[in-house]
């Protein structure tokens, strides 16, 4: 008879800490940060984790109402779990939270799938396409302090130091604050750092339009949201209009979701996020998708080190476009600002000279501390 893991419990986790210093970007203050996390645990007792986007106090009530509806099914059925969740609530929630809420079942039934095999999750997908994978430097935000420029200098030269190649700058503070800031640290940065640059989608297309071009000589290596996730017509002027590459994708949701993006081209790089595009299983076919259309994907990453591990199973199954002998594989984004609970939860990834390897222990390779859970939990 074929294995069966029925599933005896669906637990949510809101956890919240307050920050020591608030930090901003262009939409909001960050005066807290928090995290939602799926457990679920099998008949045999066998306990897989999963994490989602967005706001914790808003997700966790989405999978408790799933909770009932996944009593009792096989965790090892994960398409079929995640088809009949989706079309539950297919005439409510097809982008958002309902979305972010499935993406942690998603996570942790592969978790699960990991554990009864014995392998890792990027196994079970096919791979690994490759074992480690370079690692770029997130944060940057502003603080509630006026030398602006000064600060991320500072923290720069941290990352810096801790063997980072490649740094993401903040921008979205208005365009002539943006282009000096712009030009300020890739002096500060020289050369050879990777610098892509992100405003989280606070310019219209014409104002992205005019920071794409005057900061066109300074070799940033993508321009992320630079307008927002429904003006699709925008990236395609900006993607038109400014030599940068494009990305943009992590406010984005499903397969369906992305079909508009890749049929038009409108970015150059697909970024969904593994805690909320639906979870690996839906990651995977955006990024197969994308690679028939020739777009690359590079995985948007933020949250604890349950989305961190998950992200790292995906990246190593994307496949490299275009293929051959030099590829330009994807990217990690590894979140530097400050995360009480992340650096509770789970140990630290180990950077060493820039990359980080895929975790190759069974289902996710990483659970969170019973104590730093109970510690934050709301």
């Amino acid at each position: 008879m074929a294995q069966r893991a029925a599933i005896r419990r669906v637990t949510p986790h809101v956890l919240m800490a307050a920050l020591p210093e608030p930090f901003a970007y262009s939409q909001a203050w960050y005066r807290e940060r928090g995290a939602m996390l799926v457990e679920i645990e099998t008949e045999d007792g066998i306990v897989g984790w999963g994490e989602a986007f967005g706001p914790p106090a808003l997700t966790a009530p989405i999978v408790a109402w799933f909770a009932p509806l996944l009593v009792g099914a096989d965790a090892l059925a994960g398409e079929a779990i995640w088809q009949a969740l989706y079309n539950r609530l297919r005439d409510h929630g097809q982008r958002g939270l309902a979305i972010e809420a499935l993406s942690a079942i998603d996570i942790a039934l592969w978790d699960i799938r990991g554990q009864v095999a014995g392998l890792p999750i990027h196994r079970l997908m096919g791979g690994p396409l490759r074992s480690s994978v370079r690692a770029y430097a997130t944060g940057f935000y502003r603080r509630e302090r006026d030398d602006h420029e000064q600060y991320l200098k500072e923290e720069a030269d941290l990352r810096l130091a801790e063997g980072f190649g490649a740094i993401k700058l903040k921008t979205g503070w208005g365009l002539a604050e943006d282009i000096a800031l712009t030009r300020a640290m890739r002096r500060h940065l020289g050369p050879d750092i990777l610098m892509p640059v992100d405003c989280n989608h606070a310019y219209d297309a014409a104002g992205a339009i005019r920071y794409g071009n005057a900061v066109a000589d300074q070799d940033i290596l993508w321009f992320e949201e630079p307008v927002p996730p429904e003006d699709i017509d925008g990236y395609c002027e900006v993607k038109l209009r400014q030599p940068i590459p494009v990305a943009g994708g992590e406010a984005t949701f499903t397969r369906w979701g992305f079909r508009e993006m890749i049929a038009r081209r409108a970015a150059d790089i697909l970024q969904p996020d593994v805690a909320a595009c639906g979870g690996l299983s839906e990651a995977k076919k955006i990024a197969d998708m994308a690679t028939a259309f020739g777009l690359r994907t590079n995985p948007h990453v933020w949250g604890t080190g349950i989305a961190l591990a998950a992200s790292l199973h995906l990246i190593a199954v994307i496949p490299d476009n275009p293929p051959g002998l030099f590829p330009t594989p994807p990217m990690l984004e590894l979140d530097r600002s400050p995360h009480p609970i992340r650096d509770a939860l789970t140990p630290p990834v180990a950077l060493e000279h820039g990359t980080v390897a895929i975790p190759d222990a069974p289902g996710l390779g990483v659970a969170p501390d019973r104590a730093a859970l109970a510690h934050w939990r709301v």
